[in-house]
């Protein structure tokens, strides 16, 4: 448990951001049903809620209250925390710390590209790597990105099961972590175990001494990441009249644009 609970820090953030990436995506969507006609629009209703339907969702209720207990924590402790941290440390220290944490994320990046072919964004995702830890200053200036213009490819093992047709089984709201489904929690655990900031006992690449280490630069990452984003969680669920099928939909359609890419 307490293993679980280290890796879902570190990501909490990161499946935040996903969420708010869709915004704009969602409101393209909005606009486009509001210039189709009605018939069109009746069709597809009509379909969607035959797949509703369909669409399984055996943990509804424990997802629903898991959602609305995550709404709370990001609006009353994550985001209070990110605002007073924000005041303490200007812009730039943050994004080099948060870039540091992306350079340390190129083992999980590279085997996921690897695996799912694509060659070339490894190749990439290596020279990255490589530039960014030495004149980038141990990844704290990303010097690929900005002199280079060699960007991330971002990629995780949840991507990487869905490359090769593994299904996304049931939508799953995880405490803190957010939104996942079954595939993806079970490339959650394998990006963890890749992951050198979690700590696992004596396995040779461990950039942390201890699980106390782990849990506090977890945190940590969380907080930092968490103040380059305040007030887009907000402005994303401003939105939504029920939040629940609302960020379930952003998710779904995220990752499978993602798996798509």
């Amino acid at each position: 448990m307490r293993f679980l609970l280290l890796f879902f820090l570190i990501f909490a953030g990161v499946q935040a951001s996903s969420q708010i990436k869709n915004t704009s995506q969602y409101n393209k969507q909005a606009n486009t049903i509001n210039n189709i006609d009605m018939t069109g629009f009746n069709n597809e209703f009509e379909e969607s809620d035959k797949q509703n339907k369909e669409e399984i969702d055996p943990l509804s209720g424990y997802n629903k209250i898991m959602t609305n207990f995550n709404d709370f924590f990001y609006i009353n402790i994550l985001e209070p925390t990110a605002k007073a941290y924000k005041v303490v440390l200007p812009k730039p220290i943050r994004k080099g710390v948060s870039n540091i944490f992306d350079n340390l994320m190129y083992p999980m990046r590279l085997l996921n590209n690897l695996l799912q072919l694509k060659f070339k964004n490894s190749y990439l995702e290596t020279q990255r790597f490589l530039l960014n830890s030495t004149i980038g200053l141990a990844g704290f200036i990303d010097v690929a990105n900005d002199n280079f213009h060699i960007k991330q490819h971002q990629e995780d093992f949840g991507q990487t099961l869905g490359y090769y047709g593994v299904k996304s089984g049931f939508y799953i709201v995880w405490p803190i972590l957010g939104p996942s489904n079954l595939r993806d929690s079970i490339g959650l655990v394998t990006d963890g175990i890749i992951n050198p900031m979690t700590y696992m006992g004596n396995r040779g690449y461990n950039l942390l001494d201890s699980s106390a280490e782990s849990f506090g630069v977890t945190i940590g990452h969380a907080i930092n990441y968490s103040s380059l984003h305040v007030g887009e969680y907000e402005k994303l669920k401003k939105d939504a009249i029920d939040l629940y099928p609302f960020l379930k939909n952003i998710y779904e359609q995220r990752r499978k644009e993602q798996i798509s890419e």
